[in-house]
């Protein structure tokens, strides 16, 4: 019983990782309430010698208000312990732009954390721009729908940072930055260029950080297309939880299947200490 996932999977070797990918909405939270099993989980890491590191698509909170909002939670996380999105996409778009102006859609915070990173943003229409960059933006008005249709008639590169198409809220899901792009892909037929999960560079951008292999490493999230399709690119095994978006029916239909599924963080946890 000790050594089976939810399928009955021999899943011993998971206590053999060294680096944990914690993904956030659906997985270690909803909104603003912890998952139980969350806080044990993260200790059982730490007491095995481990590291974990939040990997989150959602663009919408900076790395600061992220540090804020798990610390609330009791969980305790600095900088080196978040990848975020919009960090990947500051840091594509300022080797390939430099200094030159990016139109952005997004929220006050994700802005704020694209300056951080040095690159010159606008949310103003401009023909000045190198390239557009929508993220999922929790501020979204029809003003901004109207500025980013407009851009988006310029032939330049257009950029998001992360597919999803719903975030994971207390009553079921809400419209993400892959439904956002999809509105603009109805008006304009362009497609953006997705940044964040399911592309690698997050997961190997924290493996190189900490000198992991790709062998030490776990990828843990709730969503098949996102979190399960990057480990499978990055090869990397995975966990799918059923607590946020992906159903077991999900996994049994799909032909993105996670290496191990638990029903949520707690069981996982139940599984490592024993």
């Amino acid at each position: 019983m000790h050594n089976k996932d939810y399928f009955g999977k021999d899943a011993s070797a998971l206590r053999s990782k060294k680096l944990f990918l914690l993904d956030m909405d659906g997985t270690i939270y909803n909104e603003d309430t912890l998952f139980d099993g969350t806080l044990a989980l993260l200790s059982w890491i730490e007491d095995s010698g481990g590291n974990y590191v939040f990997i989150t698509n959602n663009s919408s909170r900076s790395v600061k208000d992220y540090i804020q909002k798990v610390n609330r939670m009791g969980i305790p996380a600095g900088e080196e312990q978040f990848f975020t999105s919009t960090q990947a996409a500051a840091m594509l778009l300022k080797q390939k732009f430099g200094n030159q102006t990016v139109y952005c859609q997004g929220t006050r915070s994700m802005l704020a954390e694209l300056r951080r990173y040095g690159l010159c943003v606008t949310e103003s229409v401009t023909d000045k721009a190198a390239a557009i960059l929508v993220g999922f933006d929790t501020e979204l008005t029809s003003e901004k729908l109207r500025k980013t249709s407009e851009m988006l008639h310029q032939p330049i590169p257009f950029y998001a940072t992360n597919p999803d198409l719903g975030c994971p809220v207390s009553f079921g899901l809400i419209p993400d930055c892959g439904s956002m792009c999809m509105m603009y892909e109805n008006v304009t037929g362009r497609k953006p260029q997705y940044i964040g999960k399911p592309e690698t560079t997050m997961v190997e951008i924290v493996m190189e950080k900490f000198g992991v292999k790709r062998e030490e490493t776990l990828i843990i999230g709730d969503r098949l297309y996102t979190d399960i399709a990057t480990g499978i690119h990055a090869q990397v095994d995975t966990v799918c939880v059923l607590s946020g978006e992906s159903t077991v029916e999900d996994i049994l239909e799909s032909e993105t299947k996670p290496t191990y599924t638990f029903e949520n963080v707690k069981m996982l946890y139940k599984y490592l200490k024993n």
